[in-house]
């Protein structure tokens, strides 16, 4: 029975070993909890039911998903990169420093839904964040080969890191055949497709730092707040074993670890600037 009860253990272990997508590897360790912890199949679905309709809810913010989805196809994106390019002197870890200040902030006053990965990083803090990063339309670069003009336009694709084919090899034309001008097509072909590359991965860091930001200042703002499920926890925790607490005395605290946490994550932010 206790080899049962440690194979959703398994299944977490293996899932994340194997690279699977997060959320199935968890939909099936649930799947799997349930039928080793539960008599029957009826029994599990029952349970699933009582307890979605417990918190059916929290369903009520994936309607905002249809309407950040809207507002994104009618150019929010770019319209907040656009905002962006009119502030003189913006950087990149500065405008994410005033949101870190901003998010947690607002989630020590208890409003966690002001921000958010869905809601705020994606349609706006991202984009912002890019196009004060040097990128000039505020979106992310196309993972093909971008289109080139001029003379590197006729130049032909090199592909790095993969070998060209038989046909590539007889269609292709040699370097010797024109001379210094084929090297030369080749060349600027080969810088155009290294700064494609470069932009990209300037793109992504960007993008994971805007995440992160929003991440610390939620997870280290919502511990000061009085009426905050985690901080009513620890008071029952510390009530059930005869240690009286109040909230209060809870989340002060709370008060060094969420300074820490800005100054650290602020440092990091103003550090890739002054790299830049």
């Amino acid at each position: 029975m206790l080899t049962l009860a440690l194979l959703p253990l398994a299944v977490v272990v293996l899932g994340f070993a194997a690279r699977q997508h997060p959320a199935r590897v968890v939909l099936l360790a649930m799947l799997t909890a349930g039928l080793v912890a539960l008599p029957s199949v009826s029994a599990f679905l029952e349970l699933v039911g009582t307890q979605f309709l417990k918190a059916r809810y929290l369903l009520v913010l994936m309607f905002a998903l249809p309407v950040i989805a809207i507002l994104e196809r009618h150019g929010l994106r770019a319209l907040a990169a656009q905002l962006v390019r009119g502030w003189k002197g913006v950087r990149t870890g500065r405008l994410l420093l005033a949101y870190l200040a901003l998010r947690q902030g607002s989630a020590a006053l208890g409003l966690t839904s002001l921000g958010g990965h869905a809601q705020m990083v994606r349609p706006l803090v991202a984009p912002m964040a890019e196009a004060a990063d040097g990128d000039k339309h505020g979106e992310p670069p196309s993972t093909g080969a971008q289109s080139l003009s001029g003379p590197a336009a006729q130049a032909p694709v090199v592909r790095i890191g993969t070998r060209l084919s038989a046909y590539e090899r007889r269609s292709s034309p040699p370097l010797t055949q024109g001379g210094n001008n084929s090297q030369s097509l080749l060349g600027e072909n080969l810088t155009q497709l290294a700064r494609n590359g470069s932009d990209r991965n300037s793109s992504e860091e960007v993008r994971a730092l805007a995440a992160a930001t929003d991440n610390v200042g939620l997870f280290f703002g919502e511990d000061l707040f009085l009426a905050f499920g985690a901080v009513l926890l620890m008071q029952a925790f510390f009530a059930e074993r005869g240690i009286e607490l109040t909230p209060l005395s809870i989340a002060l605290w709370g008060i060094p670890t969420a300074i820490l946490a800005f100054v650290i994550h602020g440092a990091r932010l103003l550090w890739r600037d002054r790299r830049r």
